[in-house]
């Protein structure tokens, strides 16, 4: 089984994608951003000028996301192809960042039966600093969620939205939907 949590940064994801790491045994694969932002020494302030390191570092995240999940066969991933979103807001590669996901025949990856996405929307109530943005710009987050909902339609990939607050309903949708793999 491999679990997808997609969507705008600060909805919630991480939280959602530790629980069902935890109630379902499932390695975890966190968000490679981070990863990346961190080893490379980066800081946020050169992302927002310098076009040549932004696309970079875009190429770093695709890559080391496709790599981390052809590593397991069973996962859940605090990302997955929505870091195309955050690509095609911000660099000029987009082009070539599809090319290698369709090379690497992601998005048909993302279409087997034993995948499941689910698209956690945002909400003001669930925003919150991770530590890592400098601020939360509500506009920001709803470009992003946006594009990852193209994306999804686009590439007609099978998910579950998640569009509550409440953790205790968010688990209860999860454990329905996963329920059903085991049967």
């Amino acid at each position: 089984m491999k679990v997808y949590f997609v969507g705008s940064h600060s909805t919630g994801k991480t939280t959602c994608a530790r629980y069902v790491s935890e109630k379902y045994k499932l390695p975890m694969i966190t968000e490679v951003a981070r990863a990346v932002l961190s080893e490379k020494e980066l800081h946020l302030e050169s992302l927002r000028y310098d076009m040549d390191l932004v696309d970079e570092y875009q190429r770093a995240i695709l890559s080391r996301q496709l790599d981390e999940e052809a590593k397991q066969k069973s996962f859940v991933s605090d990302r997955s192809f929505d870091c195309l979103a955050y690509a095609a807001q911000h660099t000029r590669i987009l082009p070539e960042l599809l090319a290698y996901a369709t090379e690497r025949n992601y998005i048909q990856n993302l279409k087997s039966p034993d995948s499941f996405i689910f698209f956690v929307r945002p909400s003001k109530a669930t925003l919150k600093s991770d530590g890592v943005r400098e601020s939360i710009n509500w506009d920001g987050v709803v470009a992003i969620d946006s594009m990852v909902k193209f994306m999804l339609e686009m590439w007609q990939l099978r998910y579950f939205q998640i569009n509550i607050d409440n953790m205790q309903e968010r688990v209860r949708l999860i454990n329905s939907i996963l329920s059903l793999n085991s049967k």
